[in-house]
C-alpha cells in the first residue's frame, strides 16, 4: 500500500504523529493507573480522559494514512515518563505534548510550502488541539503549584504557632 503520489516528507509526518500519539496514549493510561494506585482517582479519571482525545487524535491520523493508501505504522514508541509524584507526571506530559506541537507545527508550514491544502488543514487542526492541551497542562501545573505552596505554608505557619505554645 504506497502512494507515489504523495509527498514523501507529509508521510513522514504521518508517520511521526501516529507514533508519538500512541506514545503520548500509553503514558497516559500508564500514568492513569499509576495515580489511582496513589489514590487520585479523580486524577486517574483526567488522565484516562486525555488517553481518549489522543486515541481520538490516533484514529483520525490512520484514516488520513488509509485515504492516501498508506498503510499506518508506528515504528516508535517513547518511553512512557513517569515520577514520583504528579508535578513529575505532568512535567512528562507537558514535554511529549511539546514533542507534538513541535512536529505539528513543521509539518504545517511543509504542507503549505507545497501547496497541500488539505493535509495543511489536517496538521494545522491537529496543532490547534495539542496546543490547547499544553495550556490545560500549564494551567493544571500552576493550579498544583498553588496548592501545593498553600500547603506548605499552612503546614509551617502550624509548626510555628505549636513552637510558640
Amino acid at each position: 500500500m504506497f502512494n507515489a503520489s504523495a509527498d514523501q516528507h507529509t508521510l513522514g509526518f504521518l508517520g511521526r504523529a501516529l507514533s508519538l500519539e500512541l506514545s503520548a496514549v500509553q503514558q497516559y493510561r500508564t500514568q492513569a493507573r499509576l495515580v489511582a494506585v496513589w489514590g487520585l482517582n479523580d486524577v486517574a479519571e483526567k488522565l484516562q480522559h486525555e488517553a481518549e482525545e489522543e486515541l481520538g487524535h490516533v484514529d483520525r491520523i490512520i484514516a488520513r494514512m488509509i485515504a492516501l493508501a498508506v498503510a499506518p505504522n508506528a515504528s516508535q514508541l517513547r518511553p512512557v515518563g513517569l515520577g514520583r509524584n504528579l508535578t513529575e507526571l505532568l512535567q512528562q506530559n507537558q514535554w511529549l505534548e511539546q514533542q507534538l506541537i513541535q512536529l505539528y507545527t513543521v509539518a504545517t508550514e511543509h504542507c503549505h510550502l507545497v501547496g497541500d491544502y488539505d493535509n495543511h488543514l489536517f496538521f494545522s487542526k491537529l496543532l490547534q488541539e495539542e496546543q490547547g492541551h499544553a495550556q490545560q497542562l500549564m494551567l493544571w501545573m500552576q493550579q498544583l503549584g498553588q496548592t501545593q505552596t498553600k500547603t506548605r505554608t499552612t503546614t509551617k505557619v502550624q509548626r510555628q504557632s505549636r513552637a510558640t505554645f
